[in-house]
């Protein structure tokens, strides 16, 4: 780390929050949240994924809008999501209408019979591609190692995709119908009424815009996120993008000189620029949620954290006992998720730990990504759980199992491996979830 960022966290991490005051204390937490997310901004790999997102949505925003087209086309007011695109759009300018018209004039050329089945598989897999690398990114910010299963993706992905345009329109619709419907008019010419419907009505597309970003943070994920801390993410997240918006306007305003260079390219170059902006926004608020949820990695941050030998030992042997307690109690099944937050440590150093245990046949994973024992707990002995970790914990590289050892060595080695067998060879699982 470099020496200048080591003093820095030294000094928002290291005093004591009592010797500064109640106002010096919050300042200093404000402080440290600040430090952490201006931090992974700068040297983390945020800006990366983003950039990568941005590529992804190139070719994915066509199809998600035949997509979301066609769910709503069904119901009658397919012409509301026009207005959507613009309204996502106003930040550049006078280009946000003629963007609009392209994007659904590709839409309008990709008709269900133009498409056949070969054509519709095609784009449901690029719509749901998109959101599965959403994920994976939201997944490496919370640091979770296990993604969801191919069923749970497939079918929870298709319903947000079904169900997400629905409420969109109508929650736009409903906010754009405050000035015509009667009774608002009657309730606007009634004071403090008129006012507070006066704040909705201009608030209105910034609530729609929390509830959307509230509602990413809680789902997307492979964790369980609280959530509170999942609407103070989206409360952020939205004023970020509102704040955004403004700015970009003003920068597109501005830019004469891009225009006259670039030409007819600039509102590819600005389309370009402000969907990286709002992927990077929404990044930092799942970021910004991850460490609400979590305070004790603001000072760690994104780095990976790998346990010691021991701790693996350790974890392998109360994740087998935490699930052997579960099968046999008739307890709901225990997930990696789950078992991370009990054991208070990251699902993405968890993992391997899991894996290990599975690969030697002692953990069994269902398709609802539950874990139960590989084999009967009862011819499971302790020294298998811990043989297990020890010479397959990493899953990620080939493992170096034979090297020159010095004889001496060896020997010491041979002799702790006998105590172990002597000592927990005879303990079997079902034995060990026993004890209290």
């Amino acid at each position: 780390m470099i020496p200048q960022l080591r003093r820095l966290e030294d000094l928002l991490f290291e005093p004591a929050a009592a010797s500064l005051g109640r106002a010096g204390a919050l300042l200093q937490v404000v402080l440290r949240y600040v430090y952490a997310l201006v931090r992974d901004l700068v040297i983390g790999d945020l800006n990366m994924r983003a950039m990568s997102l941005v590529y992804t949505t190139l070719l994915s925003l066509v199809p998600l809008c035949a997509f979301s087209f066609s769910i709503v086309k069904g119901l009658g007011f397919h012409h509301d999501l026009g207005p959507l695109l613009t309204e996502f759009f106003r930040p550049l300018g006078d280009r946000a209408d003629e963007l609009t018209q392209r994007v659904l004039g590709f839409v309008d050329h990709m008709e269900g019979g133009v498409l056949g089945s070969l054509g519709l598989g095609f784009l449901i897999w690029t719509v749901v591609s998109v959101i599965q690398k959403v994920e994976d990114c939201f997944n490496h910010i919370w640091h979770v190692e296990q993604a969801r299963s191919f069923a749970r993706r497939f079918s929870e992905y298709l319903g947000v995709l079904v169900i997400g345009p629905i409420l969109m329109v109508a929650a736009f619709g409903l906010v754009a119908s405050l000035g015509t419907e009667r009774s608002v008019a009657w309730l606007s010419a009634h004071e403090p009424l008129g006012t507070l419907v006066l704040m909705l009505g201009r608030l209105g597309p910034t609530l729609v815009v929390t509830a959307g970003f509230t509602f990413l943070y809680s789902f997307i994920p492979n964790t369980r996120v609280r959530l509170r801390v999942a609407f103070v993410a989206g409360l952020a997240a939205a004023a970020a993008w509102v704040a955004a918006g403004f700015a970009f306007t003003a920068l597109v305003a501005y830019s004469t000189q891009m225009m006259a260079v670039y030409a007819s390219f600039a509102i590819v170059l600005l389309a370009l620029m402000w969907l990286w902006l709002n992927w990077l926004i929404l990044l930092t608020g799942a970021l910004f949620a991850f460490y609400l949820q979590n305070p004790g990695y603001l000072r760690p941050g994104q780095r990976e954290l790998v346990p010691t030998a021991r701790l693996c030992e350790r974890l392998a042997l109360s994740v087998m006992y935490l699930v052997t307690r579960a099968f046999i109690g008739n307890e709901p099944r225990c997930r990696v998720a789950t078992l991370a937050e009990q054991l208070e440590v990251p699902s993405i150093a968890l993992g391997p730990v899991v894996d290990a245990l599975a690969l030697a046949g002692l953990l069994e994973t269902t398709d609802g990504e539950q874990l139960l024992p590989g084999r009967d707990p009862g011819s499971i002995t302790l020294d298998e759980v811990l043989a297990a970790v020890r010479d397959g914990r990493s899953g990620r590289a080939m493992m170096l199992s034979r090297a020159v050892i010095s004889a001496p060595a060896e020997d010491a080695c041979a002799r702790v491996d006998a105590l172990i067998r002597t000592e927990l060879g005879r303990i079997t699982l079902r034995e060990f979830a026993d004890r209290t």
